[in-house]
C-alpha cells in the first residue's frame, strides 16, 4: 500500500487520477487536484444535474427547508440517516416509538443470515470459486438491501469505509469468503465496543493480506530483512489516532498541527506486529477466511518496545504485546473525536461542527456507565443530537451531505421493496462510473477509502468557505451523468434479475401531484423546493394516465426526476 507518513503524504490514484492526500481531521491539502473539479463538471451539463453547479452547492442547498417539518416528514428524515430509507411502515413505528425506542428496537434486532454462511449455502465453496469473488457481492447487495436490521446494515457500510479492506487487494485462495468473512466481522461489532473491533480488524485475515501484517517477520540484520510497517502505519493514521493531535471537539490541539507520531513509532510498533499469519490455507477449504490469524514465535521480534509511550519489555510474548499495544492506541484522546467525526459524516452531515463532534466524543469517552468506545452510545449520540434532528434551514450553509452513490442506490432499492425473486441478488459491482455508481461497498481503489473525510472541494463555494464535503472526491462528468443514466435504468427494471414493488405508487398515479408528493415525501422530505416539486409535478401531469403502461410510466418519471434533482442529491 502507499507509504503514507506524516512527512512524505504521496498522490492516491483514483480512476485515472492523481489526487492529493489529505489529513484525514483537519482537510488541509497537500497538492493541487489536476482533473476538473466537481462543481466544475456538473455546471458543463445541461440535463436535470447541472442545476448543482458551483455557486449553488452549499450543503444547505435544501431548497424546500426552513419550515417546520411535519411529524411523518421529520421521521422519514431520521429514517433515511439512520437506516438507508423511509418506508411507509418504518414511518409509522417510529411514529409510534420515538427515535430512542426505535433505535433500541433497531440494537435488539437478531442478525441476518451471514455472508460466509450464505455463500457457503447457495454452493459457492467449490474449488472453481477458490481464486475469484464469485457470491461476494450477491450476499453483500442482499444484506445491505433487505435485511431487517437495517441500522446495523449502515453502520456496517461506515465501518467499511474507515476500516478499509478492498476486494481489490486479496491475492490469496477463497478471496471471496475471505471479504464475507471480513464483513461479518463489522457486522458482528457494528453495536458493539472500538477497542474489540480494533483487535479484531488488526487479526483478521483480510486485513493481514490487504495490508501486509500476514506473514510478517522480525528484523534480519545478516540478509537487511526489517518489518513490514504498512500496518503499522495505518492502524493509527487511519483506524485510531489520526495525523494530528486533536481537542475533544476535533480541532488542532492548542490550534496547531503537532504530529500524532513518527518515523519511530512506526518503527516500534511494526516490530509487535511481527510472527502473525494465517491460520492454516488451503485450496480445498475456505474455513480460514474467517479465523483470526495466528502467532508464529520464531519470525516474532522479542525485543523490548516502546510504543507512543508505553514500554513493553523484551521477552513479552506476541499476543501480550499486541493487548498491550491495541490498549494504547484505544485509550489515546484522539480516538474518540477522530472515529466519532467520521460516523457523524457516514450518517448526517459532511462537515460538523466542533460542539456536535465533541458532544460525540464525550459519549465516546464514557457511555455514562463508563464505558469507552460503547458504539451504540455513539450511535445515538450521533442521531439524537439537535444538530441531527432540528429541521432544516437557510441559514445553515455547511449543514447536510452529497449522498454517497452506493448509499442512494441502497436508499431506492429498500424504498421500492427491491427484492430478487431467484435469491441470487445478482447486481455485481457498481463501480463503473460511466455506466454505473462509480462506487461499489468494498472496492475502494486504495486503504483511504472512496473518498477522504477532510475534503474540501477547491475552487468552489463550499472551498470558499472551508466547508468539507468528502462526497465530493468522486464527483465529477463520468459520476454526474452515470448517476441519472444507471437510475434511468433500474428505476424501471431493477438490476440483474432484482425488481422493485410500485403498488402504492401506481394508485396514486392518475393524480400527478399526489404522486410526486408521496415520492419526495419517501425519497427527499424536507429537502426538494416547492419550485423543484411543481417542475416534476408539471412534467410527470403532462404524461397520459389512461392505461396501466401510462399509470407505470408515471411513476418511473416522477422517481427518476426527485432521484436527479439537485436538491435530492444534496440532502439536509
Amino acid at each position: 500500500m502507499d507509504p503514507f507518513t506524516p512527512n512524505h503524504e504521496p498522490l492516491v490514484t483514483v480512476q485515472g487520477s492523481d489526487r492529493p492526500a489529505l489529513n484525514p481531521i483537519s482537510g488541509a491539502e497537500t497538492g493541487a487536484a489536476t482533473r476538473p473539479e466537481p462543481a466544475q463538471a456538473l455546471a458543463a451539463h445541461t440535463g436535470p444535474v447541472a442545476l448543482a453547479a458551483a455557486g449553488s452547492l452549499a450543503l444547505s442547498a435544501c431548497g424546500g427547508g426552513g419550515g417546520g417539518a411535519a411529524p411523518a416528514e421529520r421521521a422519514a428524515r431520521f429514517l433515511i440517516q439512520a437506516a438507508f430509507a423511509a418506508t411507509d411502515g418504518q414511518i409509522a413505528r417510529v411514529q409510534a416509538l420515538g427515535y430512542s425506542a426505535w433505535l433500541d428496537e433497531q440494537f435488539a434486532m437478531p442478525r441476518s443470515l451471514s455472508n460466509w454462511d450464505w455463500m457457503d449455502s447457495k454452493g459457492y465453496q467449490v474449488v472453481a470459486n477458490v481464486d475469484n469473488f464469485n457470491g461476494f457481492e450477491n450476499s453483500l447487495w442482499r444484506k445491505l438491501i433487505s435485511s431487517p436490521d437495517a441500522l446495523r446494515q449502515r453502520m456496517t457500510l461506515a465501518l467499511s469505509e474507515i476500516f478499509v479492506v478492498s476486494v481489490v487487494g486479496l491475492p490469496v485462495s477463497w478471496r471471496g469468503f475471505l471479504a464475507a468473512g471480513y464483513v461479518d466481522l463489522l457486522e458482528t461489532h457494528a453495536f458493539g465496543n472500538y477497542r474489540q473491533l480494533l483487535q479484531d480488524v488488526t487479526l483478521s485475515p483480510a486485513m493481514g493480506v490487504y495490508l501486509n501484517m500476514r506473514g510478517n517477520q522480525k528484523a534480519n540484520a545478516a540478509t537487511g530483512r526489517v518489518p513490514d510497517e504498512n500496518y503499522a502505519r495505518e492502524v493509527m493514521q487511519l483506524f485510531s489516532i489520526g495525523l494530528v493531535e486533536l481537542e475533544l471537539d476535533g480541532t488542532l490541539k492548542g490550534g496547531k498541527a503537532q504530529e500524532t507520531y513518527n518515523a519511530q513509532t512506526i518503527a516500534n510498533l511494526s516490530r509487535v506486529f511481527t510472527g502473525w499469519d494465517l491460520d492454516g490455507s488451503n485450496r480445498t477449504e475456505a474455513g480460514y477466511t474467517r479465523r483470526p490469524m495466528v502467532n508464529l514465535p520464531v519470525r516474532y521480534d522479542t525485543d523490548a518496545k516502546t510504543v507512543l509511550g508505553t514500554p513493553i519489555a523484551a521477552g513479552v510474548p506476541a499476543a501480550q504485546a499486541l493487548q498491550t499495544t491495541l490498549d494504547t492506541l484505544a485509550r489515546h484522546p484522539n480516538v474518540a473525536p477522530f472515529i466519532s467525526r467520521q460516523l457523524i459524516q457516514r450518517f448526517v452531515t459532511s462537515c460538523p461542527s466542533p460542539a456536535y463532534v465533541g458532544r460525540v466524543a464525550a459519549v465516546f469517552n464514557d457511555n455514562g456507565q463508563g464505558q469507552r468506545g460503547d458504539f451504540k452510545a455513539v450511535i445515538k449520540a450521533i442521531l439524537l443530537d439537535d444538530e441531527a434532528r432540528r429541521d432544516p434551514s437557510p441559514t445553515d450553509t455547511a449543514r447536510g451531505r452529497l449522498q454517497e452513490p452506493v448509499a442512494r442506490f441502497i436508499q431506492w432499492a429498500r424504498t421500492f421493496s427491491l427484492g430478487s425473486p431467484t435469491e441470487l441478488w445478482n447486481i455485481g459491482s457498481t463501480a463503473d462510473p460511466v455506466t454505473r455508481l462509480g462506487q461499489s461497498p468494498m472496492r475502494s481503489p486504495t486503504v483511504f477509502n472512496f473518498f477522504r473525510p477532510g475534503y474540501v472541494p477547491p475552487n468552489t463555494e463550499l472551498g470558499r468557505q472551508g466547508v468539507t464535503a468528502p462526497e465530493f472526491d468522486i464527483t465529477d462528468e463520468s459520476t454526474t451523468v452515470g448517476w441519472v443514466n444507471f437510475a434511468q435504468t433500474f428505476v424501471a427494471s431493477g438490476v440483474g434479475e432484482t425488481r422493485p414493488s410500485y403498488t402504492a405508487e401506481v394508485a396514486l398515479a392518475s393524480d400527478a401531484a399526489a404522486l410526486v408528493q408521496r415520492v419526495v415525501r419517501l425519497l427527499a422530505p424536507g429537502s426538494l423546493s416547492a419550485s423543484t416539486q411543481a417542475l416534476i409535478t408539471q412534467a410527470v401531469g403532462a404524461m397520459p394516465a389512461t392505461t396501466d403502461a401510462n399509470r407505470l410510466n408515471r411513476v418511473y418519471a416522477a422517481v427518476l426526476l426527485v432521484l436527479a434533482a439537485p436538491e435530492y442529491l444534496v440532502q439536509v
